[in-house]
């Protein structure tokens, strides 16, 4: 037990461990938020009551949705910049330009991906809220967009709460495929361990998964706690 416990110390001390997976969280953070407003959106969309508008949702959401998250995320790196030379940071950005650059592509790409499941998500909400609801709406003279944004968004989210923790949790997971952007995370560092203490593989696999434990089991927890709490019971 006190040579595991030493071995961790000693793979603690040798790599920054803890600051790779703070780099796991803030991608996971960062893609949340963008993955919400761009899914928000397109759930908008597939529900509106018009034909274009359904087709643009389905398609993007179909689209991404079967492509590969790592060609997503190499087309934001590869394509983006350079091929066309997009970029997402000043040139005396904090921390260097191609990190700072390079995260914010994943973050794109992470964001751009998981915005098709949360759209799925919301749309599973959506179809909680009860039709008489939306005809109610109808009734009293509102539009389309006053109907989404006072009466069924709100309880949709309510409804959506569940799938939308697993999307979370799903994302946070993915945060590492980031390395293909060229961010080093805790996939990237886990493989430097590997390369120079492959003596100690074990031990490092179990810092490994004890790190996305601490950072996955809260999600769940808070998921599940907020989905009893303010879940809609039809």
């Amino acid at each position: 037990m006190g040579g595991i416990v030493g071995d961790v110390a000693e793979l603690l001390g040798s790599f920054d461990v803890l600051g790779a997976f703070i780099v796991n969280i803030r991608l996971t953070l960062y893609s949340a938020v963008f993955a919400f407003l761009i899914g928000t959106v397109l759930a908008i969309m597939r529900v509106s009551p018009a034909p274009s508008l359904q087709w643009a949702g389905a398609a993007y959401v179909n689209v991404v949705r079967n492509t590969p998250l790592t060609l997503i995320i190499l087309a934001c790196s590869l394509g983006l910049w350079g091929q066309l030379g997009v970029v997402l940071a000043g040139r005396d950005a904090p921390g260097g330009f191609i990190t700072a650059n390079s995260f914010r592509l994943a973050v794109l790409g992470l964001s751009v991906y998981t915005a098709a499941f949360v759209c799925e998500a919301l749309r599973s909400g959506v179809n909680t809220v009860p039709a008489g609801q939306v005809e109610a709406a109808r009734a009293l003279g509102l539009g389309f967009g006053q109907s989404m944004r006072l009466v069924i968004l709100p309880q949709a989210l309510r409804g959506a709460i569940a799938p939308l923790g697993n999307t979370l949790i799903a994302l946070a997971k993915n945060s590492t495929v980031a390395q293909a952007a060229g961010v080093t995370q805790a996939a990237g560092v886990m493989l430097t361990m590997l390369e120079l203490r492959p003596d100690l593989r074990i031990v490092i696999f179990l810092v490994i998964a004890l790190g996305w434990v601490v950072i996955v089991l809260p999600i769940g927890l808070l998921a599940t706690f907020l989905s009893r709490r303010l879940g809609v019971a039809r």
